[in-house]
């Protein structure tokens, strides 16, 4: 089996960015006006959006399961307050689970968290709790910069963050570490924001000791570790230098990368200095960039072709496409039982 571990609805029915405008128009007015709203898109709407994009791809590029989210550009944080957030994180994750109710052999859902500037994560607590036991999710994604590239909130290590952890913990849910968009012009969101929000949010794992406290707190840093597995002497000297324990000791048993990186000589060298053990397989379809590669004449996002390049060994390619996703994903057996 081949379970891709980063999916995001891009391709959801125009209804949910009407919402959205509506939701952001509604900010303007006084605040007693502003509900959660409704939103009407029908079961049919759902399948043809997934049958002709991501479900799509499956078929074509020979994968099996994509554990699917919300747009990650689209979670927004920055914009209105906390009840704005909590709002569009309840109809984004409603949106999934119908999703992956109509598809169950082909997704499994993953939350997005109603984080907003200057709140604490510990308020994202009850709609992790309820996608998790009422929708049966299996992770979520966890935006360390909710401000949209100006990184107003503490670093990941910073005890702010603490009742998030303890809940993922006790629920046993990993966090993919997805920044959304960049307001920030300096940055583009998917060629720049998100990228350096992998590599910043590694850089905060090494000076802290986050893990001491929560030794089975998994985290997967999408986009190929953004910088970080291109730039490894430098952690790993870096590290060195702050007096913490070895990379593969201070954070290789609970921090995790996919392989959302969109050339062979990318994915080459990740596989070079990140052991295979920490590698989950990953497309990002239909995502950030959608195009084909002229020099290949193969999408960009066609990963599978990259890491079969590879010449995988038989164990290797096992973790890697399946077992390192069931490992890291540990509720992903209660959805897609091993041995499909």
């Amino acid at each position: 089996m081949i379970i891709d571990c980063h999916g995001h609805y891009t391709t959801a029915p125009k209804e949910l960015e009407a919402y959205r405008q509506k939701q952001i128009a509604e900010l303007k007015e006084s605040p007693s006006s502003r509900s959660k709203g409704t939103i009407s898109i029908s079961d049919d709407q759902i399948r043809e959006s997934i049958d002709k994009a991501q479900l799509k791809l499956q078929r074509e590029r020979g994968t099996d399961v994509t554990i699917f989210s919300p747009r990650a550009s689209g979670m927004g944080h920055h914009i209105g307050v906390a009840t704005t957030s909590l709002h569009w994180s309840q109809v984004c994750n409603d949106l999934i689970h119908r999703v992956c109710t109509l598809f169950p052999q082909n997704f499994v859902g993953v939350c997005q968290l109603p984080q907003t500037p200057g709140v604490p994560p510990a308020n994202c607590i009850p709609e992790l709790e309820r996608c998790v036991k009422e929708y049966g999710f299996i992770g979520c994604n966890l935006n360390p910069d909710p401000s949209g590239g100006y990184w107003k909130d503490p670093p990941l290590t910073d005890k702010w963050w603490y009742p998030i952890y303890e809940k993922l913990v006790e629920l046993d849910v990993p966090a993919m570490i997805h920044v959304s968009m960049s307001c920030n012009p300096n940055f583009h969101t998917t060629g720049g924001h998100y990228i350096n929000g992998d590599t910043t949010a590694f850089m905060q794992l090494i000076t802290g000791d986050l893990f001491k406290d929560f030794p089975s707190l998994k985290f997967i840093i999408p986009h190929g570790g953004g910088a970080v597995p291109y730039h490894w002497g430098r952690y790993r000297g870096i590290a060195q230098d702050l007096k913490k324990p070895l990379l593969k000791d201070h954070l290789l048993s609970n921090v995790f990368f996919d392989t959302c990186v969109y050339h062979q000589p990318g994915i080459d060298l990740l596989f070079k200095v990140i052991a295979a053990d920490n590698i989950l397989f990953a497309s990002e379809m239909v995502g950030a960039v959608r195009g084909i590669d002229p020099e290949t004449g193969n999408y960009y996002d066609d990963t599978k072709r990259y890491v079969e390049a590879l010449g995988l060994s038989p164990e290797n390619r096992q973790k890697v496409f399946e077992g390192n996703a069931r490992r890291v994903y540990s509720r992903l057996k209660n959805k897609i039982p091993a041995g499909r």
